[in-house]
């Protein structure tokens, strides 16, 4: 396949990824329209979120295992049908099961892009794989910047939730017609064997970057999902502190390459780890404008976490292959489809108990935020601990192979 060719397939991979992240982002933005419509509890929410992240883990792990079977190009086709059939499920949803149901068909989507997309660029470009992987990525929080900003926009303007999820089929349809053209690349099934992944996945380093990996996504997306219950009576615009976090994740990850070349994949994630820290607890206790100096802080400790983790699998395990990459994604989303509905019931509780002080109803829920943000404040703190062991190991081992 030819560079331009190659360069149209990289488009339709990052517009895929786009509606990946608009998802995010709307869904963030329009939950509190979503509760007050059908009077759903904050637990509730957390389980209409949770499926989203199931979803996830779900098509990743399938997706991972038949991928060298059936290539990339059957798996984005996949996405797109589930994308297409779980917006216009979500438009209609009349309750808290179809919310359920077509959340879950969306976060299958998402987690077939990444299952399609990941491996395949990685294929695509063998001698700029980390740059390239990184430059894929920036589109995350470059989606969920563009949802973000549309979701605050449109809710301003007086738009329903139904306009803004509809929003996102924009997108959609334009990587779903760019499909019909495109010409994915074939790779040699003997060097890209599902068998031989399997064999490595149980290597105690690459447990212990699952382990990293579930703890990392809480860290990221349980601040990010929940950004407007947690932060919507603080005094800042919580779908502007979106933008503005996600922003600065697009950029610091369009120039990675340095960065992760100077202080290696795992001292960027301890430094991330620091800055995450950080930013939560300075969240947990700024109001006003103040906020927004703390999520850019949170902003660059989790900008490499993701794309960072990935590329350890890639470098520090790569006979996992393309099922390494795809399952490492969904141990992240299944750990969010886990501490989602716990989320929730600690905006509920931490609500509750606010209630019983004598303040007024928007200190209520800015006390009830900073107390969820507290107990977010738990996981990048742990993170620090094991990333300092894991920089330690690899400073030791510079041949890692042999653990894997």
């Amino acid at each position: 396949m030819n560079n331009n060719n190659n360069r149209i397939i990289f488009r339709l991979c990052c517009i895929a990824l786009i509606v990946t992240s608009m998802t995010f982002a709307i869904r963030a933005g329009v939950l509190g329209q979503l509760g007050e419509q059908f009077g759903l509890t904050g637990t509730q929410l957390g389980w209409v979120n949770a499926m989203a992240f199931l979803g996830f883990p779900v098509a990743t792990m399938l997706g991972g295992i038949i991928y060298n079977a059936i290539g990339a190009k059957k798996l984005v086709a996949l996405a797109f049908i589930c994308h297409l059939g779980g917006l216009i499920l979500t438009i209609t949803a009349d309750g808290f099961w179809g919310l359920l149901i077509s959340t879950f068909l969306i976060g299958f989507a998402n987690g077939s892009v990444e299952a399609g997309c990941n491996p395949l660029i990685a294929q695509m470009y063998p001698k700029n794989t980390t740059t390239m992987l990184n430059r894929f990525h920036v589109w995350f929080p470059g989606g969920i910047v563009i949802g973000a900003l549309a979701s605050n926009a449109m809710t301003s303007a007086g738009f329903s939730w139904q306009w803004q999820v509809s929003l996102i089929l924009v997108p959609t349809i334009i990587y779903g017609a760019m499909m019909l053209k495109a010409k994915f690349p074939q790779f040699d099934t003997q060097q890209n064997s599902t068998t031989s992944n399997l064999k490595h996945l149980l290597s105690p380093l690459y447990l212990f970057l699952i382990i990293c990996m579930t703890l990392t996504a809480v860290t990221e997306f349980g601040t990010q999902q929940w950004i407007e219950q947690i932060l919507g009576s603080s005094g800042a615009s919580p779908m502007v502190i979106l933008a503005l976090i996600t922003g600065l994740m697009a950029l610091g990850r369009f120039f990675a390459g340095p960065i992760v070349h100077r202080f290696s994949p795992s001292g960027v994630l301890l430094g991330s780890a620091i800055f995450s820290t950080l930013g939560i607890f300075l969240m947990s206790q700024a109001q006003g404008n103040t906020i927004y100096l703390a999520a850019a802080l949170f902003a660059v400790g989790v900008t490499y976490f993701w794309p960072t983790m990935i590329g350890c699998v890639a470098e520090y395990a790569p006979k996992t292959g393309a099922l390494g990459m795809s399952l490492i994604g969904g141990a992240g989303m299944f750990a969010m489809s886990i501490w989602n509905p716990v989320i929730g019931h600690w905006i509920d509780n931490a609500r509750t108990q606010a209630q019983t002080t004598s303040v007024s109803v928007e200190q209520v829920e800015v006390l009830a935020g900073q107390a969820v943000l507290q107990n977010l404040l738990v996981f990048p703190i742990v993170l620090i601990i094991v990333f300092i062991g894991l920089h330690l190991f690899i400073t030791k081992n510079k041949n890692v192979e042999k653990y894997v």
